[in-house]
């Protein structure tokens, strides 16, 4: 017999207290949590996609306190995505892929996680969607900032109930958001740094207005509205290159306060770090196909790895697994099409 890919529940007794390192005790494996309410469109929410980032978790375990007396004005969907990892506080565990790369439309070969996303995908998928809402945390010193991979108004102005700045992204691959974008306007809601708790206030807030709105508007969005921008490029170190911050005696040695430019526009020529030989050997910069676009942002002269030219950067991290799991950084280009 088949074992199952995912586990159902109804709320169980003690999810509203327990830590995201003691979860397991009360959710073994990954699990779609039902909780029922009045309006017949549901609301899907993942939390814990990465098991190292606990804002979703507490979001939500303050939001259901709140309707412990009271039914929820729509069915909420809960998925608790990464349970194994987070109890040893990981992204995801090493004989894991990451799992927000592993919903329908990833690039990866198929998988323990990719089919267990795709069944996740298949069950809800058959339901009513009002929204889906995919909820992180982030490394490195960041706004908080609404992301999705649809460049249209629904999209749009669901993400403007979490915040002004957003981001539009085809990149990476697999996704939640992008596998449920064909069937409802779905967003990821960057909330900070873990322990940051106006991170999960801001969640807990926008889901509790995801679930009492009656309409997610269609009006067209002009530029001047909100600071949207379009994710163009994304950096990636090179093989197993040996790098730090503030490490000169490695080969790539990137600058310490690297993310205090999240979301700063950085002109041509700004130092990044030091590299030794040949920049590809380090560092690659990959654009929205996969197509190696590095000498259109990077340059290395006389040992200093500078921007070529004009970017903003998100998501930099100072975090060195991070950036071996998945990237240092993205850049951005800012949008200023109205979005008719």
């Amino acid at each position: 017999m088949v074992a199952p890919l995912f586990a159902h529940a109804d709320l169980p007794p003690g999810f509203l207290d327990v830590t995201a390192r003691e979860l397991h005790t009360l959710l073994p494996e990954p699990t779609l949590i039902n909780c029922p309410g009045e309006s017949d469109d549901m609301l899907f929410v993942s939390i814990l996609q990465h098991g190292n980032e606990d804002t979703g978790l507490l979001a939500m375990q303050a939001l259901l306190r709140e309707y412990q007396q009271r039914p929820l004005p729509r069915t909420l969907l809960l998925f608790v995505a990464n349970v194994q990892a987070a109890r040893d506080a990981l992204r995801h565990l090493p004989t894991q892929m990451d799992f927000n790369r592993a919903w329908p439309g990833t690039d990866h070969p198929a998988c323990a996680e990719t089919r267990l996303m795709a069944a996740v995908h298949a069950e809800v998928a058959a339901l009513p969607l009002f929204a889906a809402i995919d909820v992180h945390n982030n490394t490195g010193s960041n706004p908080h900032y609404a992301a999705f991979n649809r460049l249209e108004r629904r999209f749009v102005q669901l993400a403007r109930f979490f915040s002004n700045t957003m981001v539009y992204f085809e990149q990476p691959r697999g996704v939640m958001t992008q596998a449920f974008a064909p069937l409802c306007p779905s967003v990821v809601l960057e909330c900070g740094k873990v322990g940051n708790t106006a991170g999960t206030e801001h969640a807990r807030a926008f889901v509790d207005a995801c679930l009492n709105m009656s309409r997610i508007p269609d009006d067209p969005v002009g530029s001047h509205e909100v600071d949207l921008f379009h994710t163009v490029a994304r950096v990636v170190l090179a093989g197993d290159t040996e790098f730090g911050f503030d490490t000169p005696q490695r080969a790539l040695s990137l600058n310490p306060t690297l993310d205090e430019h999240n979301f700063q526009e950085l002109a041509p020529g700004t130092l990044l770090g030091t590299v030794r030989g040949a920049l590809r050997d380090h560092l690659l910069v990959l654009d929205e196909a996969g197509n190696d676009a590095t000498e259109r942002f990077l340059a290395a002269h006389d040992g200093e790895l500078r921007l070529r030219r004009s970017v903003m950067p998100s998501m930099l991290t100072l975090d060195e697994a991070i950036v071996r799991q998945d990237c240092l950084c993205y850049f951005m280009e800012r949008v200023t099409a109205e979005i008719a």
